[in-house]
C-alpha cells in the first residue's frame, strides 16, 4: 500500500505550489513523511530553504523537525508517488476563471507521474474542473490512464490566512477519490496530519461544489450586510448597533459589512456563476451578491467626497489617509485587495491620497496597484478611512486622530472598531 510506503519513507509526497495553502500542508506532512516542496518561483524556494515563509504566515519554528526538500526541479519531483496540487486559482479582469496556474501544474504532473501514483487537487475550482480540465492534460502528456495507471482525488483547502486557531490539523477535511480504493488511500494519508476527522464525499464534483459554496454563502451574507448598511445610512441608523440588537436572538447569523477581497470569498463565487452560465443558467442571487460587494469600494469613496465637498473650499487640495491595504486584517497578502478600488475611486475625484499599512509591502503595492505606502503620516487630513483594522490600529484613540486631521475631518471607520470613541471629529462607519 502507498500509505505504508510513505510512512516508512520508502517513497515521498510532493506538494506543488507553496503559497499560503501549500506551505502549511507541506510542513504538516513533513513532520511525518518525506516531503518534496515544489514551486516554480526560485526566489520563494530560496527563502523557504532558509526557513522563511514568503507569505509571512509561519515563523521559523514551523520549519523545525521537518523532512522536506524545497525545489523547482522536475527531476526532484519525479521521486514522489503522492502529489498534492495547491496552486492559486484566480479570476481575470472580466471576472472569468483564470486556470493558467492549474493547467501548468497539470502539465507538470503529466511529465513526472508514473504507474501507481496518486494526484490530489486542493485548489478551489468549479465542479467538474478537476476531471474535465485537469485530467485530460495529465493523461495526454503522461500517456497514462486514470483508474488504471494512476489515481485521482480532490480535497478542498480550508486554510484561513491569519487564523492561528483554525489550522489544517483541527479542521475536518473533505476528501473525494476517483474510486473507492482511491478514496480510502487518500483518507488514510490525510489522517496522518488532520486530527479533526475526514468527511468522505461521494464524488470529486461533490467535494469541488462543497468548497465553492462555503465561500459563496459567506459572500452572500456579507452582501446582505452591505446592502443593509447602505439602507440604514439613509435612515441615520448605525448598522453595527442594529446588528448588536438583532444578534441577541439565538439563531441570528452574525455577519458584518465590509470590503470583500482576497483570493477566496471575492473570487470563488465567480467560478460557480461561470460554470452555471456554461450550462445555460444565469445566476441571480449569487451574481447580485457579487455586484453589491464589488461596488462597496466606490460607495465608500462617494461618502468621503460628499463630506469633503461640504467642508472643503478646495476639493483638489484635500488630503485623505487610507489605513490598511491588505485584503484582510493581520495578514500581509495584498492579492485582490479591495482597498485598491477605494484608492482608485478617490483619485478619480482628484483627491490627494496617502496609504499606510502595518504589514503590506510598499514595492508589491506599487507593482500591483500603482501606489506605494507613504513614509510618514501627515497632520492635515480632511478624511481618514480605516479599512483594514490590523492589531496595531485597534488601540488608536480620539486624540491620535485629532492630531493628524483638520477640525472638520471625517473618520470613516469601515468595520466600526472605533464606534463611541471618536468625539472630536465627525464619524461614519458602514
Amino acid at each position: 500500500m502507498l500509505y505504508e510506503s510513505l510512512k516508512n519513507k520508502e517513497t515521498k509526497i510532493a506538494i506543488i505550489g507553496l503559497g499560503y495553502v501549500g506551505l502549511p500542508i507541506a510542513l504538516s506532512f513533513a513532520r511525518h513523511l518525506s516531503v518534496i516542496g515544489f514551486d516554480i518561483n526560485q526566489s520563494r524556494i530560496a527563502l523557504m530553504q532558509q526557513s522563511i515563509d514568503p507569505s509571512n504566515e509561519l515563523d521559523a519554528d514551523s520549519f523545525k523537525d521537518c523532512d522536506i526538500h524545497f525545489t523547482s526541479s522536475l527531476e526532484d519531483l519525479k521521486k514522489a508517488s503522492f502529489y498534492i496540487v495547491a496552486v492559486p486559482t484566480a479570476i481575470d479582469g472580466h471576472n472569468i476563471p483564470d486556470l493558467r496556474a492549474l493547467k501548468k501544474a497539470s502539465e507538470t504532473l503529466g511529465k513526472v507521474i508514473k504507474q501507481g501514483d496518486y494526484i490530489v487537487f486542493e485548489s478551489t475550482v468549479y465542479p467538474g474542473c478537476t476531471e474535465e480540465d485537469c485530467l485530460p492534460t495529465i493523461e495526454k502528456i503522461s500517456g497514462l490512464k486514470m483508474g488504471i495507471d494512476f489515481k485521482l482525488g480532490y480535497s478542498p483547502e480550508r486554510i484561513n490566512p491569519g487564523d492561528k486557531v483554525h489550522t489544517l490539523e483541527n479542521i475536518i477535511k473533505v476528501v473525494a477519490g476517483c474510486d473507492k480504493e482511491a478514496l480510502e488511500e487518500i483518507c488514510n494519508i490525510y489522517s496522518l496530519v488532520v486530527k479533526a476527522g475526514i468527511h468522505k464525499a461521494s464524488s470529486i464534483k461533490v467535494a469541488e461544489a462543497a468548497k465553492i459554496i462555503e465561500n459563496s454563502q459567506r459572500d452572500l451574507n456579507i452582501a446582505l450586510m452591505n446592502e443593509l448598511s447602505i439602507i440604514f445610512d439613509k435612515m441615520g441608523i448605525n448598522t453595527y448597533e442594529v446588528l448588536e440588537a438583532a444578534g441577541t436572538k439565538w439563531n441570528f447569523l452574525k455577519f458584518s459589512p465590509g470590503l470583500v477581497g482576497g483570493h477566496c470569498i471575492g473570487v470563488d463565487p465567480y467560478y460557480l456563476t461561470y460554470k452555471a452560465a456554461k450550462l445555460g443558467y444565469a445566476s441571480k442571487i449569487i451574481a447580485a451578491g457579487r455586484y453589491i460587494n464589488d461596488s462597496m469600494g466606490s460607495y465608500v469613496a462617494q461618502k468621503i467626497i460628499q463630506h469633503i465637498i461640504k467642508y472643503s473650499s478646495d476639493v483638489k487640495a484635500a488630503k485623505v489617509l487610507v489605513m490598511g491595504a491588505t485584503f484582510k486584517e493581520n495578514v500581509s497578502d495584498i492579492r485582490n485587495s479591495k482597498v485598491a478600488d477605494v484608492v482608485k475611486a478617490l483619485k478619480g475625484y482628484h483627491l490627494n491620497v496617502d496609504v499606510t499599512d502595518a504589514l503590506a509591502n510598499s514595492d508589491a503595492l506599487k507593482a500591483e496597484y500603482g501606489f506605494p505606502l507613504i513614509d510618514a503620516i501627515a497632520t492635515n487630513y480632511d478624511a481618514i478611512i480605516i479599512i483594514v483594522p490590523h492589531k496595531p490600529y485597534i488601540d488608536l484613540d480620539n486624540a491620535y486622530f485629532a492630531s493628524i486631521t483638520k477640525k472638520d475631518a471625517l473618520i470613516a471607520d469601515i468595520k466600526g472598531i472605533y464606534r463611541g470613541r471618536i468625539i472630536s471629529r465627525q464619524y461614519w462607519s458602514l
